[in-house]
């Protein structure tokens, strides 16, 4: 608590500053702290010039800040696991191209790896090396046009006789049926199609949606009632854990829906149907209740494996009713549940003891930047918006 011996000599200062504080509130600039305040019990005195009042500022928002500096540190910490291509091993990448587009980044082992197989039927090897026009060009991988034709039907079958003989191998793992475009950019037509599961073989493009399930919370009836403004309760986002049988991060926390970018669906329509087959949502509350939110992008190396991820995943809140509960159906997800800004700011912490899966967390700091829950006076806070679509967005 302020002082009367305090408040008084801090008027009178003030008094006598007439004509100096005049030029602040020009400026519309209150003074700083440690020139033009008092402070007494942990709190600041501040005189603001363009109202000609004091203001109390508790010193706790110190706290408040460093808090949200270190949430901000852990943010990075997470986008980072995603977004993990040491230059080093960028400058090694070797060009896939094909027509002339460059159509994915590839290892060198693996490009000597990919080179060297010869299914059985087409007699050679459906990749080879070439060299470029210019010599201060590195060489490149593409497809045999002798093994692998020059149309998408062609080459969609000669890639995938080769991925068959590295799964048989071990080398691509699991496999989902599930062919994906490739192409240079989202929006031109795919020159062949690859199985799901061999994308990253050859650090081809890929594309993804991402559903942040969001419940609104009602604002209590006394409040709508009340003369006092109050702001609407802080929103729940709808949480899943993973199947312990998948393949990739099994028992994780995820998103409510999310899902790879299939060959002929539009992004509206696997909205959808990754909405009904993953958490039972019908169509009819998803298509009236979706709005689509922006685009991350990251890149990653996987030394184990030593594969390249180039990722692009198209970000979608969906405003769930209040009596509507998701439920797994094609058994990818063990459980649904709720959980609050707080928790979601709290499993940031590189230590959280149950991890939300690397991918997702990237969409959902996306989420809460864009919902203001991070404050952009914070720092760090412009390097979470610049890396959050570090990798290659076409």
């Amino acid at each position: 608590r302020m002082t009367m011996t305090t408040i008084t000599l801090t008027l009178l200062h003030l008094a006598k500053s007439t004509r100096r504080t005049a030029a602040f509130a020009m400026s519309r600039r209150s003074p700083r702290p440690s020139s033009s305040a008092a402070r007494d019990n942990g709190q600041y005195l501040y005189y603001h010039p363009s109202s000609s009042t004091l203001r109390l500022t508790s010193s706790t928002s110190a706290v408040k800040t460093s808090s949200e500096t270190q949430l901000v540190q852990d943010m990075l910490y997470r986008i980072r696991e995603c977004n993990n291509m040491p230059e080093e091993i960028k400058a090694s990448l070797v060009n896939f191209q094909v027509d002339g587009v460059i159509l994915g980044k590839v290892r060198p082992k693996m490009a000597e790896l990919l080179c060297s197989v010869a299914p059985s039927g087409k007699g050679s090897e459906v990749f080879e090396m070439a060299n470029p026009s210019s010599s201060s060009m590195k060489p490149y991988m593409t497809l045999s046009t002798r093994s692998a034709g020059t149309t998408v039907e062609s080459r969609t079958q000669a890639v995938a006789s080769v991925m068959d003989e590295l799964r048989n191998e071990g080398i691509v793992t699991g496999w989902r049926d599930e062919l994906f475009p490739v192409s240079d950019s989202f929006y031109n037509p795919p020159l062949f199609l690859i199985e799901r599961a061999a994308v990253t073989t050859m650090g081809i493009l890929e594309y993804g949606v991402h559903i942040n399930g969001i419940l609104k919370p009602d604002t209590p009836s006394s409040s709508r009632t009340s003369s006092t403004v109050v702001k609407d309760p802080p929103p729940l986002m709808w949480m899943a854990r993973r199947s312990k049988t998948k393949s990739k991060h099994p028992g994780m926390l995820d998103h409510i829906v999310a899902g790879g970018q299939p060959a002929g669906l539009s992004l509206m329509e696997n909205v959808i149907k990754e909405c009904e087959e993953e958490a039972g949502i019908p169509p009819e509350i998803a298509r009236s209740n979706i709005h689509a939110t922006g685009v991350i992008s990251y890149e990653s190396f996987e030394p184990k494996r030593d594969k390249v991820s180039r990722v692009v995943l198209f970000n979608y809140d969906l405003y769930l009713p209040k009596d509507f509960v998701p439920k797994p159906v094609d058994g990818e997800v063990e459980e649904f549940f709720l959980w609050s800004i707080d928790q979601l700011k709290e499993s940031m912490a590189r230590d959280f003891p149950d991890p939300i899966k690397p991918n997702c967390y990237v969409v959902i700091i996306e989420y809460l930047l864009r919902m203001g829950y991070i404050s952009p006076e914070t720092p760090g806070y412009l390097d979470i918006v610049r890396e959050l679509r570090s990798g290659d967005c076409q």
